[in-house]
């Protein structure tokens, strides 16, 4: 981990500090929050320090898999929707560097009990590169700076929202043929969740 924060560090922060100079954030920030949307493939990065949250940068979504509705399963190629929380930054990637975040997270593992769904898969990353299949790839120079920021602040500190687009704008998408009774309740926490970043 040192030896990737010396070689990427640097140039990283530096473009971190001039982008939260322009957002008017103080670096580094107290809490940093991830909204990714899948039909946009849009990455914004939001950071807070005391009251409120403000956008620092949007990158785009290099590679995803899948379409709009949650992770069911080991194989289905869907990326994850949710909130979640980093667990474990990877500095020895084969996508460069690479963020793992919770999924199955508590609410994810409930809902598979009550439908007798087993093999969730997991091992769902941030990562670099511009390839995919079930994680989010935002390329090497945005990763870089996720990672270093995210290293910089703790991970207990990093929270990342996962939703099927841009619910802040659209409505959530009806999905019947999944057959998901709790999905509506899992996009208006989200839908919730995203009005605080505006």
């Amino acid at each position: 981990m040192a030896d990737v924060l010396a070689t990427v560090g640097p140039a990283a922060e530096r473009r971190l500090r001039a982008r939260f100079a322009l957002a008017g954030v103080s670096y580094p920030p107290e809490r940093v929050h991830l909204l990714a949307f899948k039909a946009e493939r849009r990455f914004e990065l939001w950071a807070s320090a005391g009251r409120g949250a403000k956008q620092v940068a949007v990158f785009p979504l290099l590679a995803g898999s899948g379409g709009p509705g949650p992770k069911l399963r080991e194989g289905d190629y869907q990326i994850p929707e949710g909130r979640y929380r980093l667990v474990w930054l990877h500095p020895n990637s084969r996508y460069h560097l690479s963020m793992k975040l919770d999924y199955p997270n508590a609410f994810d593992r409930e809902q598979a009990r009550r439908e007798g769904r087993t093999n969730l898969g997991g091992d769902i990353f941030i990562h670099g590169g511009d390839v995919s299949i079930g994680c989010l790839a935002v390329g090497d120079p945005a990763i870089e700076e996720l990672f270093v920021l995210a290293a910089r602040v703790g991970i207990e500190r990093v929270t990342a929202i996962v939703a099927p687009w841009d619910l802040r704008h659209r409505p959530p998408p009806e999905l019947e043929d999944l057959h998901l009774p709790w999905l509506p309740t899992l996009y208006a926490e989200l839908s919730r969740s995203l009005a605080a970043f505006r």
